[in-house]
């Protein structure tokens, strides 16, 4: 049922590994033999140990032909932060690439499941017949932990039928010619990494070549791996595209079509850079959400102007902005806001997820009657374009004044001597909130510093500077390449605040 789908070339840009389509169909039908005799079935959930490689996709068709549930797992967590995912979602098989590490194998254990190994699978003589699909369209295709690996896990639950309609309504909007060749550098454990930059191009019969997540050595030869694998398209997202820039030559054959920079927000500054290093202008700031499959909209649509914060227009959705964001009423009892007016996203999608794993509280309190409430905030212009401002649990309310950090980060970003930025709120004895500043400079010299203050003093309203900052070696990101500002609040709150210059009343 799904290898109908046409499933394109699979390789590894950094192993020169590669699978044709009949070696995909051969490892697809190993796969199914060997778990199926391992009594893998309709409804069981597997967990799978590995992201990046020609197996994991593989995997993900046997898996769901059997009418299982994939469920892909960070390969950075400990332990620990594995169980608590296991007792979670209580996974009735592991899939790992040779041996699994003793204490993951023995906490798998603990909670019922079995742990099978991948290459093993594919090495195996399927038993014929093929075991008939165990595929239903409503039935759980996969399970994305986006936070809760020390706490209350929070999974987003997708259907094959939410996923089927997020790639059909991709197919439908942005077309298939320019994602010929695909390069992944993102983590495929999260919805922008495996669902559309993998699985929308491959399931759709493109090229798909894999890089692992994240790894330096990938970003700083990108230049040489898009001329090397001939690539049309890449998604990616800003702290990629930073070290790229100072460290990856460009690429010089001139295959590259368009590139997408998502989970995070892309700069006017940034994103013309990408431009002139990528040799495309179709470069697109694309917004998604793990929720909603991932990519909901972005800059499709004509010759785009780079702006801070600018999306563009949604990809076989709709977006509204209104005035609050709770579903105890139906959103039609709501009030909308005006034309270029900053509200609460809301969307509607047919690629909604069914819900939070095992949380309906959760879900309930941010579905109502179909529409998602997203967190973020942002405003519809009479274009019909969409532009983020934040998200709403990041607003710092100043002494009734807001302050949204990604508007004071993209402002500090265009200063020549600062490698990343992170605004967060902090608490203010007199106004309640107050802004602190985190800041990565390529030299730390008081020139430096007093041109930083001076700039910012230039660019900046008052109630924007920021009341203390902190320069830091790095900023600590999630693999996804998104801030968590409590941590990086946290991880100044030990420190001591840098002087950028004269003080004044709320400022550095």
């Amino acid at each position: 049922m799904l290898l109908e789908l046409r499933v394109g070339n699979l390789s590894e840009a950094l192993s020169g590994r590669q699978w044709d389509q009949p070696a995909i169909a051969q490892q697809f039908l190993c796969r199914v033999g060997y778990y199926h005799q391992h009594g893998m079935g309709p409804g069981d959930r597997v967990f799978v140990h590995f992201g990046n490689t020609l197996e994991l996709f593989a995997d993900l068709l046997a898996i769901w032909h059997l009418g299982g549930c994939a469920v892909p797992i960070d390969t950075r967590l400990t332990p620990f932060e594995i169980e608590i995912l296991a007792k979670a979602a209580a996974p009735r098989f592991a899939l790992q690439l040779g041996a699994m590490d003793s204490s993951v194998h023995n906490l798998l254990d603990g909670v019922g499941a079995t742990v099978l190994d991948s290459r093993a699978a594919g090495e195996s003589v399927a038993a014929p017949p093929l075991p008939p699909s165990g595929l239903i369209l409503d039935g759980d295709a996969l399970i994305l932990f986006t936070s809760g690996s020390t706490g209350s896990p929070k999974g987003v639950v997708h259907t094959h039928r939410s996923l089927r309609a997020q790639w059909m309504t991709l197919r439908h909007s942005l077309g298939l010619d320019a994602y010929r060749r695909t390069l992944c550098l993102l983590p495929t454990h999260f919805g922008h990494g495996l669902i559309c930059n993998c699985l929308f191009p491959w399931l759709s019969g493109q090229d798909l070549v894999l890089a692992p997540a994240g790894s330096v050595t990938a970003i700083s030869n990108l230049g040489r791996l898009i001329d090397e694998h001939r690539i049309t398209f890449m998604s990616s997202v800003p702290p990629i595209w930073r070290l790229a820039l100072k460290t990856a030559l460009p690429a010089r054959n001139g295959t590259l079509q368009r590139v997408f920079c998502g989970s995070a927000p892309l700069s006017a500054h940034l994103w013309r850079q990408i431009r002139a290093w990528s040799g495309t202008p179709d470069v697109c700031n694309a917004y998604g959400i793990t929720e909603t499959a991932s990519w909901l909209a972005g800059t499709t649509v004509g010759t785009i102007e780079p702006e801070d914060g600018l999306i563009g227009v949604p990809w076989g959705g709709v977006i509204t902005i209104m005035k609050d964001a709770t579903t105890d009423r139906p959103l039609a009892d709501g009030e909308q806001c005006r034309s270029g007016e900053a509200g609460f996203v809301w969307v509607n999608t047919p690629a909604l997820m069914r819900g939070y794993l095992g949380r309906d509280d959760l879900t309930a309190r941010v579905v109502c009657q179909g529409w998602f409430a997203t967190g973020d905030i942002g405003l519809v212009d009479d274009r019909g374009w969409l532009y983020l401002r934040g998200r709403e649990r990041d607003e710092i309310n100043r002494g009734g004044t807001k302050i949204y950090p990604a508007d004071v980060e993209s402002v500090v970003e265009r200063f020549d001597g600062v490698e990343d930025v992170c605004c967060f709120a902090l608490d203010d004895p007199l106004y309640g909130q107050a802004l602190g500043m985190a800041v990565v400079l390529v030299r730390r010299d008081d020139d430096t510093l007093r041109a930083l203050h001076a700039w910012m003093r230039q660019h900046l309203a008052t109630f924007q500077l920021p009341s203390r900052s902190y320069v830091l070696d790095t900023i600590p990101r999630t693999s996804r390449g998104k801030l968590n500002r409590d941590t990086v609040a946290a991880a100044c709150a030990a420190l001591v605040p840098q002087e950028l210059g004269p003080r004044s009343s709320g400022a550095a």
